[in-house]
């Protein structure tokens, strides 16, 4: 017998923080949005419940999971908050963004420019970050598919499941469950989403009764994303 599981699972970054305006490397600093970050939570609420929630009839509820850093949870809280139903935030921390231990809340340039070598092995996906304390990769992606396997049990095909992460989380956590991880150990075959957008997944059941999530849409956002409206200061 199959197990339960959700119709599908999107993974959505969260909008723009001052720390991404001014590129800085945030890992688990827990940084707010910013005015334009605010603005682009709001459109990607309104694209979501447009395209997956007025569209849908047949899927009647939603989960609502987000990392604990406040950016996550603020624009988790913006669809909700769309969809005026009622829907319920439930935070977890191992939808939080990776750390990367002392590099976290430095400017980029400031780290290439203190750690030549070791800023160039990270950029290369050589693993220069783990000398100063950074999250392996792959336990990043070990604690998000943890993460997306319990909350995609608790539910029916009744329900889809949306997640509010982050861009090297969702990057890990989709090349470790998709099994690129082991084609490629370095991490290195999926770019990090923009601010704002998602991932969704669809699933195939398998005659062992297990579930298979396949990729459907991946860097999906807001039609206006694609305009210079998008990082326009507000």
């Amino acid at each position: 017998m199959a197990a339960q599981h959700v119709r599908s699972i999107f993974l959505v970054r969260h909008g723009r923080t001052s720390y991404n305006a001014a590129h800085r490397l945030q890992g688990q600093v827990d940084i707010p949005l910013d005015a334009v970050g605010e603005w682009q939570v709001r459109q990607s609420a309104a694209a979501l419940k447009d395209l997956y929630v007025d569209r849908r009839p047949e899927v009647t509820n939603r989960l609502i999971v987000c990392s604990d850093l406040s950016r996550a949870r603020a624009t988790a809280q913006a669809f909700a908050d769309a969809l005026a139903d009622g829907t319920e935030v439930h935070p977890d921390v191992r939808v939080r963004e990776r750390s990367f231990g002392d590099w976290d809340g430095h400017a980029v340039a400031e780290l290439a420019e203190r750690y030549p070598e070791d800023f160039r092995s990270w950029m290369e996906h050589r693993g220069g970050e783990l000398k100063y304390g950074a999250e392996p990769k792959e336990d990043v992606g070990r604690r998000g598919v943890e993460a997306l396997h319990d909350w995609s049990t608790r539910a029916g095909a009744d329900t889809d499941l949306y997640i509010f992460s982050h861009g090297a989380w969702i990057s890990q956590t989709l090349q470790t469950l998709l099994g690129i991880s082991v084609v490629d150990p370095t991490f290195a075959s999926v770019l990090s989403m923009r601010n704002a957008h998602w991932v969704r997944l669809i699933p195939m059941d398998l005659s062992d009764g297990s579930v298979r999530w396949r990729l459907m849409d991946y860097n999906h956002g807001p039609a206006v994303a694609d305009t210079e409206e998008w990082e326009r200061e507000r």
